[in-house]
């Protein structure tokens, strides 16, 4: 019979990275760790882990194995948890990673409620427009725009695709107009996210529910909305952005539509998590929360404070 407790003390070395870590935190000597962790690796029959003196990855059996036991570990400690504190309220660590802008959508005052609802709860943001390693950087959730990849995770829609649309500055289209036609952006300067080469396709759902592409050059590109929401703003040309970040902007007119019978293919918000059968109870308050205050976006846009 598996020793549960050896399971336990692989899920957390696979959350800290590295057996110093993870005996540090468990206030342990790493020799004895490497060797418990051995002995469940002699038990099951395979290798679970990698070992190197630079890295520390899962093999193929490991990955399986944590992905099936994770959730379980979760469930045994929160059982403890509720049990010695007597309640259900969520609690521990929540590492999420999300878009560089996410903060510039997401205001920081949702934030405190949430920590001041949830005292035992702490947030580490780990924010990039770079696809996150979920196991290997310890992610508990990421938040992610675009299409859904076949990523190996649980993933699910949390926004669907909004009412995105093309923007560009008054001083652009005064200088160069406005375009009339979808074909007539071959011959505007467009802002886009980074690519190979000069030019990029984008899609479009037209009025009549059709879809429909153009290619068009860009001058600028970048990885990050922010740096793009910039360079539209500068007057660098027409963008192809999500209505959350440039809903402010269109509002107070440093932004205008352009070809608003189009929306733009891409966008939307979902969530993903590494493949457990259940969340903890801190991971799912933040989704719910997220999924409230974005939805609320649709209605009325959020004020940041200066």
């Amino acid at each position: 019979m598996l020793d549960l407790n050896d399971v336990a003390l692989f899920v957390q070395v696979v959350r800290s990275g590295s057996f110093a870590e993870a005996a540090r935190r468990l206030g342990m000597p790493p020799n004895t760790l490497s060797r418990r962790v051995q002995q469940l690796e002699e038990q099951l029959g395979a290798r679970l882990l990698q070992r190197s003196t630079r890295k520390l990855t899962l093999t193929s059996a490991g990955e399986r194995f944590h992905e099936r036991c994770a959730g379980a570990v979760d469930g045994l400690v929160e059982a403890g948890q509720e049990l010695t504190t007597g309640s259900l309220e969520p609690g521990g660590l929540v590492r999420i990673a999300a878009p560089a802008d996410f903060f510039d959508v997401f205001l920081m005052e949702w934030v405190v409620d949430f920590l001041a609802k949830y005292p035992r709860v702490r947030l580490d943001f780990a924010l990039s427009d770079a696809s996150s390693d979920l196991i290997a950087e310890r992610i508990d959730v990421a938040f992610r725009g675009g299409s859904l990849q076949d990523s190996g995770y649980i993933g699910r829609r949390v926004l669907r695709d909004g009412g995105d649309g093309l923007v560009a500055s008054p001083s652009y289209i005064a200088a160069r107009g406005a375009p009339n036609t979808l074909q007539d952006l071959a011959n505007h300067d467009c802002v886009s996210f980074s690519h190979p080469g000069d030019r990029t396709t984008w899609r479009f759902i037209g009025p009549d529910g059709t879809e429909q592409e153009v290619e068009v050059s860009t001058r600028f590109s970048g990885s990050t909305a922010r740096a793009l929401r910039k360079a539209t703003l500068a007057g660098l040309g027409i963008a192809h952005l999500p209505r959350t970040i440039t809903r402010l902007d269109l509002q107070a007119g440093r932004l205008v539509p352009v070809l608003p019978q189009f929306r733009c293919k891409g966008y939307g918000l979902n969530v993903l998590y590494p493949s457990r059968r259940q969340l903890p109870l801190a991971v799912s308050a933040f989704i719910d929360l997220v999924i409230e205050k974005l939805s609320a976006l649709e209605v009325s846009p959020p004020v940041p404070s200066s």
